[in-house]
């Protein structure tokens, strides 16, 4: 199945209206504390007592109760019968069981209501051992024992696997199917199934098009009933005959689908072009995180949907530019014949990996921010460290080093913004008056910031070369915006410096306007006009890089003062400086200078190096806003792009 455009789309418009979901659950840990069935928040009397029942926020979300309650009780009394984590997935499948008003006429082949079920290249016996299959299983007995409690029947016999097929074949299809509902935060509350206007919308790792969910309680939906509703402009498609008989009663037209009943609350979901896509074009969305290697894509989407990914980018050979960026890493002293270059390599990335991963742990645990920012520092300085990789007698030691462009570097940089930030936080919590912890909290966060600007700027360069990396994109840039505003407003820079004028006045959005620009009259545009237009996307994102770089001049030397491994980047903003280096050879370092002198020497006494005088402290905390408010604009015109009118940034 697929879905074709019936109509020439350009970038940023919308290409289907709201679509309703068909069932939602929220996962476990929202489970009391918000509605179970609108994800509204529920008010505190109600969050503050747990029950083991599900919570509504009013009468009308109540009556789509099914045997979903049962499956908590049960799951409760018999821990081991379900021991897989949340089970939001095995209650929305029950919900899915439960909306179908006749499941002889509603199952057909592999399909359910029309939606592929992908049961059969789940759990064929090839994959019996997958952790995947056991899930499957062990939720299906759990899915039917609760089916034949709320039906009053004994749970103690535990159904067979050839009498939990159905259960089976619905789990499947959520798997399949569903999507994560997220609030305005971005937190995932929970799982929604969408109708098939929107399920057989097929995968690309080089896209057309994404995708937004939101929220809406059955008050807030009712009010907007009477808004006038835009058209389909996506039409499916198969060359099977069996999928083109599950179109068949689907589809009334181009418009309406016709067996799509309404849900007048909880989550809704539309697609949005991110390219110009023509009349009879297929509109494909991404599944998986497209800044993953294409080794990595393809193992989560076989992991999951069972499907190798042929589209244009997966399909290029040699491997495209973006791809080979995101998997490149630099080798010094090789002393191996060229047979053996690919396995060391392979091995070298399983043991980078490894121990990326390792210190992202660390950051999750008690105490783990410092050991988590040492092991990243030196890791993006040094490559792995001492003994990590083994070598041949006689021969030298090799050296693996990530490559800025990697995706375990991106990944590094992510983690090591968010970790100084908390390293900061954490000091500060503890400083009451200007000491050596002020100092080093402020560094703390100076160093954060950088990590926030140098993964938006690497993004920003990969998105060059694949323009469906715009939503990514689109998010670092807002987060490093917002980084630099927040260092630029701290109040720890009235510690160090006089200010002859007050912060409000120094930090106001009118006062720096950009005349070089027209970023703010874009977003304004966008947010008082429903479907903006983006031709001038090209010159919009010229002008915006022509404003960072002369910022990025004149501000990143000093926020990453004391830091060995973003001193040796050049430029953040533009990478051409790395074709220099032959194919991405290994960047000088100065090792001495990375990682351990984190808040110590490349602190701010005074009038020391890294802050020096008054008045070029001052200059470089209003460049540093400046710099914050287009990078927030900026992230916040592309997101508009993906999104809409959801972007709500001052």
């Amino acid at each position: 199945m697929e879905m074709r455009a019936s109509e020439d789309m350009e970038i940023g418009e919308d290409i289907t209206p709201a679509i309703g979901a068909l069932c939602f659950s929220v996962n476990d840990s929202f489970l009391f504390s918000h509605c179970s069935s609108c994800f509204s928040p529920l008010p505190s009397s109600l969050s503050h007592s747990p029950s083991l029942h599900l919570l509504y926020c009013s009468t009308r979300c109540s009556f789509s109760s099914s045997a979903d309650s049962h499956l908590l009780l049960l799951l409760h009394s018999r821990p081991s019968l379900y021991p897989h984590g949340d089970s939001s997935d095995l209650r929305l499948a029950l919900r899915f069981l439960h909306s179908l008003p006749d499941l002889r006429h509603s199952v057909s082949g592999d399909r359910i209501d029309g939606l592929l079920t992908n049961r059969r290249k789940l759990m064929t016996s090839e994959n019996s051992g997958d952790e995947i299959v056991s899930r499957i299983r062990d939720g299906a007995r759990a899915m039917a024992a609760a089916r034949r409690m709320r039906e009053g029947l004994d749970v103690d016999i535990l159904p067979e696997l050839d009498d939990v097929v159905l259960e089976e074949a619905a789990l499947c299809l959520v798997i399949t199917n569903a999507v994560e509902v997220q609030d305005k935060s971005g937190r995932t509350l929970g799982l929604a199934l969408f109708r098939p206007s929107f399920c057989f919308v097929n995968h690309s790792c080089s896209p057309n098009a994404c995708y937004r969910t939101s929220l809406s309680t059955p008050q807030e939906t009712a009010s907007s009933a009477i808004e006038a509703t835009p058209p389909l402009r996506i039409v499916p498609c198969s060359s099977s005959d069996e999928d083109n008989q599950a179109i068949e009663g689907v589809v009334y037209s181009n418009t309406v689908l016709s067996k799509e009943s309404h849900c007048y609350y909880g989550p809704t979901i539309i697609v949005r072009s991110i390219k110009r896509i023509e009349k009879g074009e297929e509109v494909t969305v991404a599944y998986t995180d497209l800044l993953q290697p294409k080794a990595v894509r393809q193992s989560e989407l076989w992991s999951r949907y069972r499907f190798i990914c042929c589209c244009r980018r997966c399909s290029a050979s040699p491997l495209a530019y973006v791809d080979r960026a995101l998997e490149e890493i630099s080798i010094v002293n090789l002393a191996s014949s060229s047979s053996d270059i690919s396995f060391y390599t392979d091995k070298a990335t399983q043991r980078l990996t490894e121990y990326v991963e390792d210190a992202i742990s660390d950051y999750l645990s008690i105490d783990g921010p410092e050991s988590c920012c040492e092991k990243l520092e030196h890791v993006l300085a040094q490559g792995l460290p001492d003994g990590q990789l083994e070598c041949k007698e006689g021969k030298p030691q090799t050296s693996y080093r990530l490559l800025p462009l990697h995706h375990l570097s991106l990944n590094a940089y992510t983690t090591l913004a968010s970790a100084y930030k908390t390293r900061a936080c954490d000091l500060l919590a503890f400083c009451s008056e200007m000491d050596e912890q002020l100092f080093e909290a402020f560094n703390m966060s100076r160093i954060g910031v950088a990590y926030s600007l140098m993964l938006a700027g690497t993004a920003q360069h990969l998105f060059h070369f694949e323009s469906s990396l715009i939503a990514s994109v689109a998010n670092f840039w807002i987060s490093a915006g917002e980084s630099l505003l927040t260092f630029a407003r701290s109040s720890a820079w009235s510690e160090f410096v006089e200010w002859g004028m007050p912060a409000s006045n120094l930090f106001s959005i009118e006062e720096h306007r950009c005349s070089k620009c027209s970023l703010a009259d874009k977003l304004q545009t966008v947010r008082l006009h429903r479907q903006a237009e983006y031709a001038d996307f090209e010159d919009t994102t010229r002008e915006f890089l022509v404003c960072v770089t002369n910022f990025t001049q004149q501000v990143w030397s000093y926020l990453v003062h004391g830091c060995g491994y973003l001193r040796s980047i050049k430029n953040p903003i533009d990478f051409g400086w790395l074709a220099d280096t032959k194919h991405f050879n290994v960047l000088e370092i100065d090792f001495h200078s990375c990682g351990s002198d984190i808040g110590s020497n490349c602190g701010i006494e005074g009038n020391i190096s890294g802050f020096g005088s008054q008045e070029h402290s001052s200059s470089k905390r209003i460049y540093m806003f400046q710099f914050g408010f287009h990078c927030v604009l900026y992230g916040g015109y592309l997101e508009s792009m993906c999104f809409g009118q959801r972007i709500n940034r001052g």
